[in-house]
């Protein structure tokens, strides 16, 4: 019997320094040096102040006038050049862009990972500036993952004219749940969820509560559309189903069919432009007189 209290406090405290060590990696900043623009690739770089002292970095990839522009978000841990490959194609098709890193990624400024709750002051911030450049533009977004929850929890007044979701979670608890479970299995997912999540308080300075795309996602007035793969263990299919009910329209879902938990354009980029490409005119590009 002693043995197997000793032991068992042994598997509490390993499970606790496992908990803590997690919530260090998840939120600690996402710096990267990122490499020049490819070749050919025609952007301007830009810095965006906003805050008390913050910046978020970018790229602006021009496109014609009347096509609109697009803010670009990549996921989490990421930076910018997640959202070339789409900034490119945007551009060909006269759709200018604005893609930034988001606050504590790449060569923005920020402290910690908040899972898209502070990341929106920057994404209000680069739609502000953006809408400056560009008067007179319909202005739309692509938020991948973190990208798409800090565009749930931004002000984004005056409202987009199109706003698109790929692989978005609903709440932190099921994101926090889903990742544990594809490591560890369901039942420890339920179990360890908690020893994660009760740090958002002391390292965040927030709550589960404020955590929730579900609850944010009933404020859109812009036209949605809102992509995630079949086969994603990060974010499933239901909980995607699930953030899509609680959406007011005009909404479209689109099930991308085989596709994990990855970049949506580079898993198939043709079945992506030719989905997304006459959505996004549709919405951005203003009518010839």
């Amino acid at each position: 019997m002693r043995q197997l209290l000793i032991g068992g406090c042994l598997l509490m405290a390993g499970l606790v320094i496992l908990g803590l060590v997690a919530g260090e990696f998840l939120t600690r900043p996402a710096r990267a040096t990122l490499p020049q623009l490819p070749a050919g690739v025609r952007a301007e770089q830009v810095r965006i102040p906003y805050g008390n002292g913050q910046q978020v970095c970018g790229w602006l990839l021009p496109g014609r006038a009347g096509e609109g522009a697009a803010l670009l978000l990549h996921g989490v841990r990421g930076n910018r050049l997640q959202m070339l490959a789409r900034a490119s194609w945007l551009q060909r098709e006269g759709i200018a862009s604005l893609l930034v890193d988001l606050p504590a990624h790449g060569a923005s400024s920020g402290d910690r990972i908040t899972f898209g709750r502070r990341e929106a002051t920057g994404a209000d911030a680069a739609l502000a500036w953006l809408r400056n450049r560009l008067p007179g533009e319909k202005i739309g977004a692509i938020g991948v993952s973190l990208g798409g929850a800090a565009l749930l929890f931004a002000e984004r007044q005056p409202e987009l004219d199109a706003l698109v979701l790929e692989s978005v979670y609903p709440t932190i608890e099921d994101a926090v749940q889903d990742r544990l479970a594809m490591r560890l299995g369901q039942l420890a997912g339920r179990l360890l969820a908690p020893l994660l999540l009760v740090q958002l308080p002391l390292r965040l300075d927030l709550s589960a509560a404020q955590l929730r795309p579900v609850d944010a996602i009933a404020m859109v007035r812009a036209p949605l559309l809102i992509a995630a793969g079949t086969a994603d263990r990060h974010t499933r299919w239901p909980e995607t189903e699930r953030l899509f009910d609680a959406a007011p329209p005009p909404k479209t879902l689109w099930p991308v069919n085989g596709a994990a938990h990855v970049d949506l354009h580079d898993f198939d980029a043709q079945a992506y432009q030719a989905r997304l490409g006459p959505w996004l005119h549709a919405r951005l590009r203003k009518p010839l007189p």
